[in-house]
């Protein structure tokens, strides 16, 4: 699946929701590849979850 029509602040948002909602691990990949083959860096979801438990 390709995301061509979605701009890059879209995919990045979408990224992170889904990231959020720990949505289908296989659906993530898929964004996350989007992101890398378009260049961009992907979002620091990670710090952020983890700033949350802190």
């Amino acid at each position: 699946m390709r995301f061509f029509k979605l701009s890059d602040t879209t995919l990045l948002h979408s990224f992170e929701e889904a990231s959020r909602l720990q949505m289908n691990p296989e659906f993530i990949k898929m964004l996350e590849k989007e992101i890398t083959d378009r260049g961009l860096h992907l979002p620091n979801t990670l710090m952020k979850q983890l700033e949350k438990i802190n």
